[in-house]
């Protein structure tokens, strides 16, 4: 072997050490980020799919109807960070997106789709991320449960008119709605009905975003 194939192995071997070896991949961030430096970019990191980000909101529960979509803000909960404990993405960063509909294996869900980052410099940035899709509902009916599920809560068009034409209560903290359609729905349908079935979602639990494709960050933020 001449000097320089043994040169051109040995320094693909450093470099794929220098990736495998730098590699963890978490859940949450309580462990840092699989992420790997983007050579000749010293301060841009490319944060893998699969890395989940936990989420925070500021009310207890988010309600929609099945079939609604629903535009959220939600929130960074903990720094995300790499190998070396470096922040790459702070906590609070917002992450914008949609509660939108999902059928999964014939059954009606809902999954928050994330669309872009907002950080506290006010920059955007496009992300590819998702939470688990929820199929499981709670139905809602006039009684003393409903005021239980209420508590607390954000709730979609779909599911605020649905809601109030059960209980008589027109106060009710409505979340901004992507097209009118779904309110008028559930309003004629429980003129015939009375009772409805909602996603009761608990953004901390059901709305944690993993990564999709590659997340290209830079350390300065």
């Amino acid at each position: 072997m001449t000097r320089f194939n043994r040169w051109k192995y040995a320094t693909a071997a450093l470099m794929s050490m220098a990736i495998s070896t730098g590699a963890i991949v978490p859940m949450f961030v309580s462990t840092p980020a699989s992420a790997q430096r983007i050579y000749g970019q010293s301060r841009s990191v490319s944060i893998p799919p699969g890395v989940t980000f936990p989420v925070a909101y500021d009310k207890d529960k988010v309600i929609v109807t099945p079939g609604e979509t629903v535009s959220l803000t939600l929130r960074v909960a903990s720094n995300i960070i790499d190998s070396g404990r470096n922040v790459l993405i702070p906590e609070g960063t917002q992450i914008v997106g949609q509660l939108q509909p999902v059928t999964r294996n014939g059954r009606q869900g809902v999954q928050f789709v994330a669309q872009e980052l907002v950080y506290s410099s006010g920059q955007r940035q496009y992300v590819n991320a998702s939470s688990p899709v929820i199929t499981r509902t709670e139905r809602i009916s006039k009684g003393p449960d409903t005021g239980r599920v209420l508590t607390d809560a954000a709730i979609g068009a779909g599911a605020a008119s649905a809601i109030s034409l059960i209980t008589g209560d027109r106060k009710i903290q409505v979340l901004e709605p992507v097209g009118g359609a779904a309110a008028g729905a559930a309003a004629s349908v429980l003129l015939r009905k009375k009772q409805t079935d909602v996603f009761v979602l608990k953004p901390e639990q059901d709305l944690n975003v993993t990564l999709r494709s590659n997340l290209v960050v830079s350390r300065s933020y």
